[in-house]
């Protein structure tokens, strides 16, 4: 397979993306009418894109208010050296945490979480994140607006 660079993306790719990022539920057939290519087109660039590696997934993106998740925050970590790779498994693990990044910088690791109320949000930094081995520090920044800039 050979490497996908942006280069690799024409328009109709782009476009593509675009029309994805909008409506990941849109049927191949109003795909290839919102771009103007067949249905068939459409289909093969899809597939394409999938195998590639470019779509990585397709996800629900929901209302984290309406569902009942009322508290939002980053969760900054500073890790021990070396424990990144047993640390991500196990912060993939915990439901709440819904993005996780290695980052350089003053800290080693940014998390979004989400939880139902603020209990819940000290309960899972205090009890959770600081317990886990290689995890240094926590610092906590609460959410108070969440704008999707798509």
């Amino acid at each position: 397979m050979t490497q996908l660079t942006t280069d690799s993306l024409d328009d109709v790719d782009r476009r593509i993306l675009a029309e994805l990022t909008q409506d990941g539920r849109i049927s191949i057939t109003a795909l290839a009418e919102k771009i103007h290519i067949s249905r068939a087109h459409a289909y093969h660039r899809v597939t394409q894109l999938t195998e590639r590696g470019v779509l990585t997934k397709f996800a629900a993106v929901i209302d984290p208010i309406k569902a009942g998740l009322k508290s939002s925050a980053y969760v900054t970590l500073k890790v021990k050296q070396h424990s990144w790779r047993e640390l991500r498994e196990s912060l993939k693990a915990v439901d709440e945490v819904h993005h996780i990044a290695l980052v350089g910088g003053d800290f080693d690791v940014i998390l979004l979480v989400r939880t139902v109320d603020n209990e819940h949000l000290r309960r899972l930094v205090f009890d959770r994140l600081q317990s886990m081995p290689g995890v240094l520090d926590t610092q906590t920044s609460l959410i108070f607006d969440d704008v999707d800039a798509r």
